[in-house]
């Protein structure tokens, strides 16, 4: 018989049961499992996906004090300043270069250390602030976006702000701060979500004092130009075989070989590149850490820097609604201008809505972050990340729609003929790769659909493991009973918010009260989803990204209100503003009601085992 620490030892091991996989699904789950925030997830996102969202948290809407919103306003009239003198995005895009100058000029400003506290000679901003930069750049080039974006958010300053030693931050966030590019190396040729088949690796040499590192890395953004890199590398043991381990790397280093700058589709101008390492000395003092955490310095480092990206389409969208606008009004067909028509205005309509949410959601993660840096954000930045960039491609291909033959034409070949020269050609090339970009919209529903059901694995996965002792299994199975014979009918009553309903306008409550009600009922049938299936609803994706989708436009709609009723309480505001701005976040409600019943359809309908058999013949 098992000892109690031996179980113990099962029972962290296997909340998943992993008996039925294969050795590579086996050792990507575990490595996966291995790498998750221990924290139980309390935000306001879990509690929407277990029925029990805690408005209390989001109202009143966090509130950036007047000298962070000074600091913030100082630093982007500094950065407008630069990008209207120095950056010209469709010369970017057209050379696939950005100028020595500009990323000098970047430099003097300090916008390669936005983060970066000052007595290491960074600005020391808030996350709201670079979040704030981060829509500057996304409305204006994406190239300049994703430069900056992954030196700062990937790149060196995230990981060694958060796990740096003193020693390792003195040295290296000087340098980043200064304006030396840095870049994150984690993709190989056959690695993209699944780390356990990474082939880079690093052995410590024989007198202990280095680490040997070969291998090779792509699509490593910023690579091409970087003077560091944080290099994520295999160092196995007999214990764990699959440990991987994050390094600082200087490219100047002897065996650091930059093989080929990656070109694309769009973005033209990315420093994207596939890097070789050939016995590269890196010493001891150099790791990230510690000794086989690797995968939890990536996975932690984009948690947090994840929600740069749906801020920089936060500054698309907006920049998009512009140009539709302009439009709209100025073209006319049949006598009219075309926003008067009601299929393009239905158009403006749902741009102008989703527009408004994603900003509000951004802000929100945002403000959490500057609350407390250790936040769990994990779940609100992945949902902030998946719907903004799928929502803001929405939006591009509509502005793309709506202008055209030209939107399709370039803003040079308009500028030729003495037309207007929109760039939504370039904004539609540059914008593809943001559902793909720091994890794909597939992983994002993966990722998050762990998440939500994380309570559930807690009280019922040790029930039907079939890898633990049947004594523990009919503990875990008597405890799950009584805890869902009270969670399960609570989530048919019918009542609504709460008292936190009282702190939005009279025509924004109804509103809350349907999050408080839709939340009851997803979280039931995700319930019930997990009862029928089983440990097989790991495998049914399609059925966990529509539950996903209601969780996430539940979480997002939240964040439209009470972002709504922050601009309310600003006492400047006309009534007639406010009369739109509700009027704007109840469309915004509608629609995504309407979404939400799509989803509803689809997990009633059940069609994704059929379209598995029909991919399989195909």
């Amino acid at each position: 018989m098992k000892t109690t620490l031996e179980e113990n030892k099962t029972e962290k091991k296997t909340l998943i049961d992993t008996s039925r996989m294969n050795a590579g699904q086996r050792a990507a789950l575990e490595m996966a499992e291995a790498a998750r925030d221990e924290r139980r997830n309390t935000g306001l996102a879990a509690g929407i996906f277990f029925g029990e969202p805690d408005f209390d948290k989001l109202l009143p809407f966090p509130k950036q004090s007047v000298e962070d919103h000074d600091q913030g306003d100082a630093f982007l009239h500094r950065l407008e300043l630069v990008l209207d003198k120095y950056a010209d995005p469709d010369a970017i895009d057209a050379t696939g270069e950005i100028s020595d100058v500009l990323l000098g000029e970047l430099a003097m400003i300090g916008a390669f250390g936005i983060k970066i506290p000052v007595k290491y000679g960074g600005l020391g901003l808030s996350q709201t602030n670079y979040s704030r930069a981060a829509m500057l750049l996304g409305s204006r080039c994406g190239n300049l976006a994703a430069l900056l974006s992954a030196h700062q958010s990937i790149g060196a300053p995230q990981p060694l702000i958060l796990f740096g030693t003193e020693e390792q931050k003195a040295k290296y966030l000087p340098r980043c701060a200064k304006g030396e590019i840095s870049a994150f190396a984690l993709t190989e040729n056959d690695v993209g979500s699944d780390p356990a088949r990474m082939k880079t690796e690093a052995k410590l040499d024989a007198d202990g004092t280095h680490y040997i590192l070969n291998g090779e890395k792509l699509w490593c953004t910023n690579g091409t130009k970087a003077g560091m890199i944080v290099v994520m590398a295999k160092t196995p043991t007999a214990e764990k075989p699959h440990a991987t381990t994050a390094f600082i790397v200087e490219t100047n280093w002897p065996g650091v070989d930059i093989l080929h700058r990656c070109r694309f589709m769009g973005l033209k101008a990315l420093y994207n590149g596939v890097i070789h390492f050939e016995n590269v000395r890196v010493p001891v003092a150099n790791v990230l850490g510690g000794v086989g955490r690797g995968l939890k310095v990536a996975l932690t480092t984009l948690n947090t820097g994840r929600i740069t990206l749906p801020a920089a389409c936060t500054g698309l969208s907006k920049r998009c609604l512009e140009i539709s606008t302009r439009w709209a009004r100025s073209r006319e067909q049949w006598g009219q201008p075309i926003g008067r028509h009601a299929a393009i205005a239905d158009k403006l309509s749902r741009m102008a809505a989703d527009t408004f949410a994603m900003e509000g959601v951004v802000r929100y993660v945002s403000a959490m972050v500057d609350r407390d840096k250790n936040a769990d954000v994990r779940l609100e930045a992945a949902i902030g990340k998946l719907w903004g960039s799928e929502k803001s491609w929405r939006i591009m291909d509509d502005t793309m729609q709506m202008r055209g033959g030209r939107g399709f034409e370039t803003a040079a070949s308009l500028k030729a003929r003495g037309d207007v020269p929109e760039p939504v050609e370039r904004l539609f090339r540059d914008s593809r790769i943001n559902t793909i970009f720091e994890g794909s919209s597939e992983i994002m529903r993966l990722f998050i659909a762990r998440e939500a059901l994380e309570p559930h694995l807690r009280l019922g996965a040790e029930a039907v493991n079939p890898t633990l002792s049947w004594k523990v299994r009919a503990k875990a199975a008597l405890r799950a009973a009584r805890f869902y014979s009270l969670w399960y009918p609570m989530k048919w009553l019918p009542f609504g918010a709460g008292d936190s309903r009282e702190l939005l306008h009279p025509a924004l409550q109804f509103d809350l009260d349907a999050i408080a009600r839709l939340s009851r009922v997803l979280a039931r049938r995700l319930f019930l989803a997990m009862a029928m299936n089983g440990p097989k609803l790991e495998k049914r994706q399609i059925l966990l990204g529509h539950f996903v989708d209601v969780g996430a436009e539940l979480f997002v709609w939240s964040c439209a209100l009470a972002h709504a009723q922050f601009k309310v309480n600003d006492s400047s505001m006309p009534e007639v503003e406010i009369d739109k701005l509700v009027r704007l976040v109840r469309f915004f409600g509608r629609t995504t009601r309407e979404r939400i019943a799509t989803s509803f359809r689809h997990i009633k309908e059940n069609l994704d085992a059929e379209s598995w058999r029909v991919a399989q013949e195909v």
